[in-house]
Parts: structure tokens; sequence; C-alpha cells
């Protein structure tokens, strides 16, 4: 059974409590938290005071995930500000390794998201010391968009890796996530589906959750 994990950053921000209390009450597994920076996507979101705030309304967990360069700096704050997992991305670190040691010295749990154009093979030295896999099936900055059919490849080759080696690394997939797509996704061996435009602008959101939940 997949983890469902609903981006915020498709929500009414003018009723963020609203919303907060409707995954709450949803079967919503984790909280979908994107930070975007407007230099490593064409796009500018929130920061750790946000993250802060859905850590108050929330005890599910916090899956934050930095579409941010230099994420190094930023790691304590989102510590601090309640995040589980801190998600970087694979294109803005230069020393991956040291930013994933960084991440669990904090007491968070690590991810690595790679952007369409990355093959999952540069993931091959890293695998082993991370728990997360977040695999962008969109171009990072904007919700909405339609789901690269490429990436259903992408997941079963990283799955293949995972299990090669006996791994207990979670498959994330992220971006264009509907209700149409989501059981191929499932099937090829993803493990945690991030949906943002399809829980949100639903006239059920709660229904869709359990829906996406079911496959």
């Amino acid at each position: 059974m997949a983890i469902i994990a609903p981006s915020l950053l498709s929500a009414d921000f003018l009723h963020l409590e609203k919303e907060c209390k409707m995954l709450n009450e949803s079967k919503a597994d984790w909280f979908h938290l994107d930070v975007m920076d407007g230099r490593f996507v064409p796009n500018i979101s929130f920061g750790p005071m946000m993250v802060e705030f859905f850590r108050k309304a929330t005890t599910k967990i916090c899956d934050v995930h930095l579409m941010i360069v230099e994420p190094e700096k930023y790691a304590a704050d989102f510590k601090k500000a309640g995040a589980d997992i801190l998600t970087v991305h694979i294109e803005t670190c230069q020393h991956l390794h040291r930013n994933i040691q960084q991440i669990k010295s904090l007491g968070m749990q690590a991810g690595v998201a790679i952007n369409p154009h990355t093959p999952v093979s540069d993931l091959t030295d890293i695998l082993e010391d991370i728990d997360v896999v977040c695999m962008m099936s969109v171009n990072p900055g904007f919700g909405g968009q339609t789901f690269i059919p490429h990436t259903l490849t992408k997941i079963k080759l990283l799955r293949e890796m995972i299990d090669e080696r006996s791994l207990k690394v979670k498959i994330e997939i992220d971006g264009g996530v509907t209700l149409a797509n989501a059981k191929s996704i499932i099937e090829a061996g993803a493990d945690v589906l991030v949906a943002g435009s399809t829980v949100f602008k639903s006239t059920d959101p709660k229904g869709t959750i359990a829906t996406l939940k079911s496959f």
C-alpha cells in the first residue's frame, strides 16, 4: 500500500488551517512541503517559518523537499522548524555525501531528488546512505504539470537497483500524479505518491486520497 503525501503547494493558502484539518482527518500519510528559492527553480514558495506552522498543525510526517541551491546553509533551520524528512536535489549538491551526512547528523531522514533528465545511475554511490529517492516526474517549479511517461521506466530501473542490494530506500514520485496513472506508477515500483492538484483541486479531497491509498 503506497504512502500518500499531498503537496501543500497546491493548497488554498487563505485557508491553510482548514486544509491541514482535512489532511489530518484523511488517509494521507505525509505532508509534502515544497521549498523553492527562485534560483534552482523558476518559482518561490516558502521557507522554514511555514514549515514550523505546518509542524504545529499535524502529527503526521513532514516531508520537506528543498528545491534550492546551497541546501546545507538551511538544513539546521528546517530541522528546528520540524522537518522529519529533508530532501535535497542531486543537481544542486557538489558534495552530496556531505549533505546527506549533515541531514542525518541533525536527526532527520535524508532524501535525494532527481530531475527528469537525471539518470537513476547517478544514485549508485549514494543509495545505501539515504532513506528516500524523490523522482521528479515533471520539471520542478510549478504544480499542475503533466506526468512524463518515461518516468515509469526510471522507476523500474531504480526499483531493481534497490532490490538487488536489499535496501529499504523508498521511491517517491513527485509531479503529475493522478487517479488515472497512480496504479501504473505503484506497479512500476513506487512507494510514495506526491499529489498536489489531484488532491486539492478535487471536489472530494479526502475521497481522492482514499482512492489513491487503495491502489
